[in-house]
């Protein structure tokens, strides 16, 4: 029965585009000339070696979008010293241009089956801001959202994914986990919970591989 299987996602990349993905709009709603942006993290990683040292974890993923974030203040002469201001300054204004066509095509087709569905993140209102998230398209077809910036409780502690297990009130094997950052996966690995390392190059297959693992 699909009523007792849940899909859990992370938030950032999985359900909405990257940052990455959206210089264009980042550009435009900024007024920064086109081609500003160049960093392309996971797309192109010889040009975003900071990428590359967060992925080896010399720093951690805030620290890396910190440093963007004052990165592209500067570009428009502010001072911006935390990922909310970013993305509500970026694209905070239109919700809907960033969410990934294939989370929502993914998402509507879970709930039309009658799969739970949650929210797993280690920053959900941190970067995205509450008003962001409350206007963020399909929001309210989730049934739990466990978010790290209240819990306290950053992935890939193990207590995250207990927590959301907690809340569904489902065994870890009728859940599948997708997150596209390898630190999380192996997070989701060490407590036995089935997961999808999600590509953002190839989003649409990491969502077809998560939806045939929960039956559909």
């Amino acid at each position: 029965m699909t009523q007792d299987r849940a899909l859990i996602l992370d938030f950032g990349g999985v359900v909405t585009r990257t940052l990455f993905e959206t210089h264009d709009i980042t550009e435009r709603t900024l007024g920064l000339p086109k081609g500003s942006l160049t960093w392309l993290g996971p797309f192109d990683t010889t040009t975003d070696p900071l990428w590359v040292a967060m992925q080896n974890r010399e720093i951690s993923e805030r620290d890396y979008w910190l440093t963007r974030a004052g990165e592209v203040g500067r570009l428009v002469g502010e001072t911006w010293t935390d990922m909310q201001t970013f993305v509500r300054r970026a694209r905070g204004a239109e919700p809907e241009l960033v969410l990934r066509p294939e989370a929502r095509d993914a998402i509507l087709r879970a709930k039309e089956a009658g799969l739970k569905l949650a929210i797993l993140s280690n920053e959900l209102d941190l970067f995205y801001g509450i008003e962001f998230r409350r206007r963020f398209p399909l929001i309210d077809l989730f049934d739990v959202i466990v978010d790290a910036t209240y819990t306290k409780i950053l992935k890939p502690d193990p207590r995250a994914y207990e927590l959301v297990l907690s809340e569904l009130g489902l065994p870890r094997g009728a859940c599948v986990f997708v997150d596209d950052q390898k630190k999380n996966i192996e997070g989701a690995e060490a407590v036995k919970l089935p997961y999808v390392h999600f590509d953002v190059t190839r989003p649409a297959e990491s969502y077809a591989r998560a939806l045939a693992m929960l039956g559909l």
